[in-house]
């Protein structure tokens, strides 16, 4: 090959290298650009995929049971994986997770307005099914007796029907259902007695202003205190007081011509 044929090419060999340099130079930035934007499109896509994946059969119908829309539903299982989770008893309920954890004072609010409601509903269907139960003893079992009292031996001192010299003494504590429901039948027999004696256990901080708000939430009227018909009181230990086994609550006592007895809830 000749000396100008090598010349030739090598000129059209470097301006090729030329042009290549150059379209790399102007084709990367953009191509670069468009991928990221592609890979934030794909990451955003997929961030929200996730937050909208429908609940399973069985979340939807433990959302609809506590009335919870998917977006709290998936917010209360969030806070199960943290400290909540952990330290809190399996059957805290999802209404007073998200009250706990509420990111604001109306969200805590509007928990706490929704946990009040379903707890003075419940307290409302237990009352209901002890008169259910009392109506169909009776029916069931008129004049029969349970127990053979003539083979007891050393029995706690039982009531008969409530006298009007009779004062009560009422042992409760607080987020107590089964409580609620058995003060609401107590309060009913207010008229018919001298008194009732409420004795609140775990109150927090032994906060008196406490008490005042929880004996009007469950309808005890400032009257009936100022009159001292009915008394609030810290427990203090004073059902431990009166009994040698692990007391529970709630637990019902009659105070009758300074003696003390157990009184039953059949007994109101």
């Amino acid at each position: 090959m000749t000396a100008p044929t090598n010349r030739r090419l090598g000129a059209i060999v470097s301006a090729l290298a030329l042009a290549v340099l150059t379209i790399v130079s102007v084709v990367t930035p953009a191509f670069a650009q468009s991928m990221s934007n592609t890979t934030v499109k794909k990451t955003h896509t997929s961030s929200t995929d996730s937050t909208r994946t429908p609940l399973s059969e069985s979340e939807r119908e433990r959302s609809a049971a506590w009335s919870l829309t998917d977006t709290e539903w998936r917010r209360y299982q969030s806070l199960l994986l943290g400290i909540r989770g952990s330290i809190s008893p399996a059957n805290l309920s999802p209404i007073e997770v998200l009250g706990i954890h509420a990111r604001d004072a109306a969200e805590r609010r509007r928990f706490a307005e929704r946990w009040a409601r379903a707890m003075r509903a419940d307290a409302e269907r237990i009352l209901a099914f002890q008169h259910a139960y009392d109506t169909a003893a009776k029916q069931l079992f008129s004049g029969q007796t349970l127990i053979d009292v003539g083979k007891l031996h050393a029995l706690p001192q039982k009531t008969s029907e409530l006298q009007a010299d009779d004062r009560i003494l009422f042992f409760t504590r607080v987020k107590c259902p089964a409580c609620d429901a058995m003060l609401v039948k107590l309060l009913s027999r207010l008229e018919s007695v001298a008194g009732i004696d409420i004795y609140i256990d775990k109150v927090p901080g032994n906060d008196d202003e406490f008490i005042r708000a929880w004996a009007e939430d469950r309808g005890i009227q400032r009257a009936w205190v100022k009159t001292r018909r009915v008394t609030l009181n810290h427990d203090g230990g004073a059902l431990e007081k009166l009994t040698d086994k692990s007391p529970q609550r709630p637990a019902l006592y009659v105070r009758r011509n300074g003696q003390l007895a157990t009184l039953s809830y059949a007994e109101l």
